[in-house]
């Protein structure tokens, strides 16, 4: 399980987070729903051990891995993410983009890259260049790079924003897929609300660099498009 206790972080005189306290469990979806510049990206970047809490920590399977004196660097969190702009390297192959980093013995290396192409479905794209793949191939392969190397949790910084529907549709099954074959816990953020709901188990809503609300949704069951709406702008307001 990944934790966060009054979790605080600041630029300047800008609060990006405010005493966040939250949880990720295995297998499970939670999304963090709110307007652009709420502090969601710099929630991510502490939880993944990119940024130094001033307050607050973080605790992955009841260790802590982030406090303010004390950060345990993010490839030993087994931690994945997926940035926004998906930050691949446009110069590499597929297949060197996923290698490019991975620990240990060249033979083993190639095998967890190969493992991770086959479940995203570009093992017959090793070869090719990033500009060569299509906008959801490019998704794709920004997956399997995530999840390379046995991790467990998988953080995703709205990488979907530019995508179709359909392929949104298409990538939010395959998520779905591989966090049922592997037990992930999946933390991602986006201001779009009917994103939320098509990937989450849970929603909580940020403001300002607060949660101000949550919403269960396997508790609640499926909700018209107009009672979300309403508890959505209804949270906002009452902040």
């Amino acid at each position: 399980m990944i934790e966060t206790f009054d979790l605080a972080k600041s630029f300047g005189a800008a609060n990006a987070v405010a005493g966040v306290s939250l949880g990720l469990r295995a297998g499970e979806t939670l999304v963090v729903l709110g307007p652009s510049g709420c502090g969601k990206t710099t929630l991510l970047r502490l939880i993944a051990g990119l940024e130094r809490p001033d307050h607050g920590r973080v605790l992955i399977d009841s260790k802590p891995v982030s406090t303010p004196e004390w950060l345990v660097p993010p490839h030993a969190r087994r931690i994945g993410m997926i940035f926004q702009d998906l930050a691949l390297w446009p110069h590499m192959s597929v297949l060197g983009n996923i290698t490019f980093g991975l620990r240990g013995r060249r033979g083993q290396v190639r095998a967890v890259a190969d493992s991770a192409l086959r479940q995203v479905g570009l093992a017959g794209m090793r070869e090719r260049l990033p500009h060569q793949l299509s906008g959801g191939e490019r998704q794709r392969l920004a997956i399997a790079r995530a999840l390379a190397g046995e991790r467990r949790w998988l953080l995703l910084d709205e990488p979907f924003s530019s995508l179709d529907p359909l392929s949104k549709r298409r990538i939010g099954r395959l998520l779905r897929s591989l966090q049922q074959g592997l037990d992930l816990g999946i933390l991602y953020v986006t201001h779009d609300l009917h994103e939320a709901v098509a990937l989450a188990d849970r929603i909580v809503l940020m403001q300002s660099g607060r949660l101000v609300g949550s919403l269960d949704l396997k508790a609640t069951g499926a909700m018209r498009h107009e009672e979300l709406l309403q508890w959505y702008e209804e949270t906002i307001e009452n902040f």
